[in-house]
């Protein structure tokens, strides 16, 4: 029977990331994913922005992790020519009270120890970026872009360097904790098996509960509700107007239909948020009169035949819909008292950006194991 050091279940660029950094520390470590290729689900629909770590509580995971992850993110990308541009963000307010927020913000980023972030008044803006109607906006240079599909084809290679093995079209169907280890049962297209482990990660993203319930011994109360929350996006033809992502200010469901641009100059407006119970990806034309109409308020000359519908992701929340502020969670042996076993659960904005630093967090835990 084969014998492994980790398993890693879910191959999204969270559990990519977490397998590269695993692949230095170890000699066998096993990448799997049920789905036909890495990274197909939340990791490959998204706004592709590398966020500076403005918004979240003071010390939170997601704080911490993301201005980390920012600043590792860049250097991974600069250092393997990974398609990336730092192209700034404007938070916009349209009111006196959305300035008040934007005040308030200077004060919490400062404390997750962002400091880059710089005022700009209605006469900057209207010289910078003559599209954008706002009356003030809080500019992040450090806010940026990135292929995520280049960036987590990197992440497999230097994972496969190091003599990491994955193997795709892959499920979890259980784990059994044993001589300080696990018996894990695998179906691989039609065949069944069961390998060993000593530690196993759960980084199944939407389907982290799902795994989470096939773990015996891994008490109720250690799996948490999470939520499948959609965001559509609506794709804008021609030139984009606009140099630097946009964002409205955000409320309590997420960070609103801010403008993004990829690396090759589309201009893209989503995610809305949209509570499901099932994985659908869809994007309906009739949402098109929702988003022109929040656009229209920071982009008053969006021309509604431009927008096309794109594309939808679906985040694993552990935010419901009129909950507060859920941080990241990632459970080690110190909270279950299972050894060996990591649980990943909500790993939604900003995983992508905190994605490397989640890997040190991991790799940490199993060494404090």
């Amino acid at each position: 029977m084969d014998k492994f050091d980790v398993i890693i279940v879910g191959a999204g660029v969270v559990g990519l990331a977490i397998a590269a950094k695993l692949s230095k520390q170890f000699k066998k470590v096993l990448l799997i994913d049920k789905n036909a290729r890495f990274g197909e689900e939340t990791s490959s629909r998204n706004s592709e922005v590398i966020h500076a770590g403005i918004y979240y509580p003071q010390n939170s995971l997601k704080a911490q992790l993301c201005v980390k992850g920012k600043n590792r993110l860049y250097q991974y990308c600069k250092d393997r020519a990974i398609p990336h541009r730092r192209i700034g963000k404007l938070l916009v307010a349209q009111n006196e009270d959305e300035e008040a927020f934007l005040e308030k913000t200077l004060f919490v980023a400062s404390n997750n120890d962002v400091h880059d972030l710089v005022w700009q008044s209605s006469a900057q803006l209207y010289k910078s970026e003559p599209a954008l109607s706002a009356c003030a906006a809080l500019l992040s240079p450090s806010t940026g872009i990135i292929d995520v599909h280049s960036y987590m084809q990197s992440l497999l290679t230097e994972f496969e360097a190091h003599g990491g093995m994955f193997v795709a079209n892959t499920e979890m169907l259980s784990a059994v904790p044993e001589n300080h280890g696990f018996m894990v049962t695998l179906k691989s297209v039609n065949d069944f098996m069961s390998v060993a482990c000593d530690n196993l990660i759960n980084s199944g993203g939407l389907h982290s509960i799902k795994l989470a319930t096939s773990i015996e011994s891994l008490l109720p109360e250690f799996i948490p509700q999470l939520h499948w929350c959609r965001g559509h996006y609506f794709s804008y033809s021609g030139k984009s107007p606009f140099q630097k992502l946009i964002y409205p200010i955000p409320d309590s469901t997420g960070l609103g239909i801010h403008a993004s641009i990829d690396v090759g100059g589309q201009l893209k407006f989503g995610p809305d948020t949209d509570y499901i119970d099932e994985l659908k990806y869809g994007v309906d034309e009739s949402l098109k009169d929702k988003f022109y109409q929040a656009i229209s308020k920071y982009f008053p000359k969006v021309e509604r035949h431009k927008l096309q519908p794109a594309y939808s992701g679906v985040r694993p929340k552990l935010q419901g819909m009129n909950d507060s502020f859920q941080d990241f969670m990632i459970q080690s042996h110190h909270h279950h008292n299972i050894k060996g076993l990591i649980n990943l659960f909500g790993i939604d904005s900003p995983g992508l950006t905190s994605s490397l630093a989640i890997s040190d967090y991991v790799a940490k835990a199993i060494i404090d194991d």
